[in-house]
């Protein structure tokens, strides 16, 4: 698959910051995308994440994760986890939509729009080098760190 642009955003996150992907080219990103705040699989993808934190930052890569949760919700996750990185908040599902992470699910015996738990691997050009959808939570993190390495 060749590399192609990384759609551009710019969207508020924690620790005061807005995030604009475009800013962040000559660095590698993570940008994994998860369904909702404080739910058991996001937990875990998200503590897998920071527990390689200085492992992606060895490999010159930040991490960002990013849902659709306000940014209270988000401050409250960061800081029930003490995450080293920031949570971007998307409401209003501009990167979702961009990103094309936006699917419907079934829960419960209804449809409902969702984010389909996905991870963007992008390389220091603003390209996305890998990605990763309906992601299973057990091993991803190192996976994706793996990939971040070998670019």
């Amino acid at each position: 698959m060749s590399a192609h642009p990384a759609p551009d955003f710019s969207l508020p996150a924690t620790g005061d910051q807005t995030v604009t992907l475009s800013a962040l080219r000559g660095q590698k990103l993570v940008l994994y995308f998860y369904p909702k705040d404080n739910t058991p699989g996001c937990t875990n993808e998200t503590r897998d994440f920071a527990a390689l934190h200085a492992d992606f930052a060895a490999a010159g890569c930040r991490v960002y994760g990013l849902s659709r949760d306000s940014l209270r919700s988000h401050e409250n996750f960061k800081a029930k986890l003490t995450l080293p990185f920031e949570l971007i908040s998307d409401p209003e599902e501009k990167a979702c939509e961009a990103f094309g992470v936006m699917k419907l699910k079934n829960m419960y015996g209804k449809q409902l729009r969702g984010i389909e738990r996905s991870t963007f691997l992008i390389d220091a050009g603003g390209d996305i080098a890998r990605e990763w959808r309906g992601v299973k939570v057990p091993g991803h993190a190192e996976e994706v760190l793996a990939a971040a390495r070998a670019l």
